[in-house]
This record gives structure tokens, C-alpha cells and sequence, in this order.
């Protein structure tokens, strides 16, 4: 089955606009008129799946330290909003479980990026895939889950595999198109600033949706969709969207 993507897709919510991973990040993204918004996921040190991007809590929250060795009754007390603007202040750090139920309650689509810290990938990718089946309705088109980390993406494959999966490239390998073909890749996730003309040719004759990260600009936008790439993530993904 092909995937089918929208042309824009909210990072990290509408990171612009919200502050990243959090739930009004999402409801953000949901008001400005975007189908599928996108959100990092991690594990606490007692293994409960959260949003966050960084392996530090430093610049999202109010906290300070590795994720790794912080418990969900800790993120549960952080400030996820303050440090974006005084008027998100309080905003919490949320659970995937809270933020694939405001997903389902809104009618978007999701890509869960499993962002593991180092040295959980595996563990990372098993809680991650647990909590959003039990989380997400059968009925309703599975998660994009994607990932760096192909340990993460091999387990996705193993205990998920009617779930699309995402091949997030960052420093391309020569191999990519085998690595892509081994996890069973359903759409690459490419950054164009990363990649000459020659490889983003390569890309988009792969056969596979492409989507690029992060684009910002209407025109890079336009350029990226003319070429022939299926969607971008967008920090203000609203401002992208046809008038």
C-alpha cells in the first residue's frame, strides 16, 4: 500500500508558533488548518513514553539534566511553556498517550519519531510502539512512525509492521537504498540543506514518498513540491498552507 502524505506537516506541532511537543503545539498546528502534525517521543528513566526532542532537558523545560534519569512524576511537574513565551507558562511536558488522544480527538494524522536517548533504542521503540496501539483506534489509518535510529525503526518493523515507517536520513550512507528496502521503508525523510541536486534526484526516482525537513519558506516550499517531493515539515505550518 502506497503512502499518501500531505503537503505540509506540522514539526514538532507548529514549533514556531507553540512551544515544540507540547499539546498546544498540536492544537496549534490543528487551528491553522494542517492534516498531520509531527512530535518526538522519548522514554522517562522509569519507561513511560513522553514528547520531547532533546536528550537534556534544558531548553524545552525548566528542568535541568538528562531525560534519561528523569521519572514521569518529574517531567510531570516541569514547565514546558515558559521558557517559548510568558502565556504558555504551566504547559506540561505531555505523554505520548495524552498527545495520540488529543490527535484522534482533533481528526489529524501523526508521525511519531521515536528518539530514542542513547543507548535505549531498542527499549525506546518497544514502549513507544506499546502505547500508541493501545492509544490509537484501529479503524483510523496507523501512525508514520519514523526514526535516525535503525535499531528503533528494525523494532518498528519486527512488532508494528502494518505501520508505515519512515527512514529519517541526516548524514545519507552510500547504502541507503538497502537500508531503506531492509526496514521496509514506506517514504524517506530527507534534508534538502543536507543533500546536493544529484542525491535529492535519487531520492524522489526511489519510488517512495519523499518528505523534507524543515522548511520554513513558501518558495523553498514551492520549489521542493514542484521537483517533486510529496510534503515538508514546517515550524509554521499554517503559513504554508494554499490560501
Amino acid at each position: 500500500m502506497t503512502l499518501v502524505l500531505p503537503p505540509v506537516i506540522g514539526h514538532r506541532g507548529a514549533a514556531a508558533l507553540a512551544p515544540e511537543n507540547t499539546l498546544a503545539a498540536i492544537r496549534t498546528a490543528a487551528a491553522g488548518g494542517v492534516a498531520m502534525v509531527e512530535v518526538d517521543a522519548k522514554l522517562t528513566a522509569d519507561g513511560v513514553a513522553i514528547l520531547l526532542h532533546d536528550d537534556d532537558l534544558d531548553r524545552t523545560t525548566d528542568g535541568t539534566g538528562p531525560a534519561a534519569v528523569t521519572t514521569a512524576a518529574e517531567f510531570a511537574r516541569l514547565d514546558a511553556g515558559r521558557w517559548f513565551a510568558p502565556e504558555f507558562a504551566g504547559e506540561p511536558v505531555p505523554t505520548l498517550e495524552a498527545a495520540l488522544a488529543l490527535v484522534v480527538e482533533l481528526g489529524l494524522a501523526i508521525n511519531i519519531e521515536i528518539k530514542p536517548c542513547p543507548g535505549r533504542e531498542v527499549e525506546t521503540a518497544k514502549v513507544v510502539l506499546a502505547t500508541a496501539r493501545a492509544a490509537w483506534p484501529a479503524a483510523l489509518a496507523p501512525p508514520l512512525m519514523s526514526s535516525f535510529a535503525l535499531e528503533s525503526l528494525d523494532v518498528a518493523a519486527r512488532l508494528a509492521p502494518d505501520w508505515p515507517r519512515g527512514y529519517l536520513i541526516w548524514d545519507r550512507p552510500d547504502d541507503w537504498r538497502d537500508v531503506a528496502d531492509r526496514l521496509g521503508a514506506a517514504s524517506l525523510h530527507v534534508c534538502p540543506e543536507r543533500s546536493t541536486p544529484a542525491q535529492m534526484a535519487q531520492y524522489l526516482a526511489d519510488g517512495r514518498p519523499v518528505a523534507a525537513y524543515t522548511v520554513n519558506d513558501a518558495a523553498a516550499a514551492a520549489a521542493l513540491w514542484q521537483a517533486g517531493v510529496a510534503a515538508v515539515f514546517s515550524d509554521d505550518p499554517a503559513s504554508l498552507l494554499p490560501r
